[in-house]
C-alpha cells in the first residue's frame, strides 16, 4: 500500500520546474481556497433564519469533529510527508508534521458532508465537495500530501458528519443559545438598523 500511495504521488506531484499558471493554481486551491468556508458561515450565520444557522452550527461541529480526529490519528499513527522522505519538491512552507489524514480536505468536506444532509443546503454542499477534488490534487502537487491522506480525509470528513448529526440532539440547543447570545451582543446595533438577522 505504501508503494502504491508513493507511486501515485510521484505521479500526481509538480516536476522540479512547474509551468508558472499550474504553481498558481496549485496554490490558490492548496492554500487559499479553504478560507471559502470562514466566508459562507460568516455570510450564512448573519442573515440566515434559525434553522439555517442551526444547519451551519452542525456543519461546524462536523469540522470541529473532523480535525480533532485527525490530531488523534497523528499521535497514534504518524505519518511522515513526502518531504521528510525526500520524495517530490516541496513548493509551499510547511511544518515537518503528520501528513495523515489532510486537515484541509478533512476540513472543508466535514464542513460539507454535514451540509449534504440537510435539502435546504445540498447544492452549497456538492460545490464545496467538488471544490475539495482540486484542493486534493494542489496538496498532492505541492508536495505536502500523499493521495492516501485525501482518502483518510473523506473518510474521517464521513464519520465526523455523521456524528455531529446524531449528536445535535445532545448538543445543539445549549450551544445555539449561547452563540445568539454572543450574536446580539457583538451586533445588536446592526440588528436594530436591520442588516443582520437577529
Amino acid at each position: 500500500m505504501e508503494h502504491l500511495n508513493q507511486t501515485l504521488f510521484l505521479w500526481l506531484a509538480a516536476p522540479v520546474h512547474p509551468g508558472m499558471l499550474m504553481l498558481a493554481l496549485a496554490k490558490f486551491f492548496g492554500e487559499y481556497a479553504i478560507f471559502v468556508v470562514p466566508l459562507l458561515l460568516a455570510t450564512g450565520w448573519l442573515r440566515g433564519s434559525e434553522h439555517s444557522r442551526k444547519v451551519w452550527l452542525e456543519a461546524s461541529a462536523s469540522m470541529l469533529a473532523g480535525l480533532l480526529i485527525n490530531q488523534f490519528i497523528a499521535l497514534v499513527w504518524p505519518h511522515p510527508r513526502p518531504f521528510m522522505l525526500g520524495l517530490g519538491h516541496n513548493l509551499i512552507s510547511h511544518a515537518a508534521n503528520s501528513s495523515f489524514p489532510s486537515d484541509h480536505l478533512t476540513g472543508l468536506w466535514a464542513f460539507s458532508f454535514s451540509l449534504l444532509m440537510h435539502r435546504s443546503q445540498r447544492m452549497t454542499a456538492i460545490t464545496l465537495i467538488l471544490l475539495g477534488l482540486p484542493m486534493a490534487w494542489a496538496r498532492i502537487y505541492l508536495g505536502v500530501h500523499f493521495p492516501l491522506d485525501m482518502l483518510g480525509a473523506a473518510l474521517v470528513a464521513g464519520l465526523s458528519a455523521s456524528l455531529a448529526l446524531l449528536g445535535a440532539r445532545l448538543y445543539m440547543e445549549p450551544v445555539y443559545r449561547l452563540v445568539i447570545a454572543i450574536h446580539c451582543s457583538l451586533f445588536g446595533k446592526l440588528i436594530e438598523w436591520g442588516w443582520v438577522t437577529k
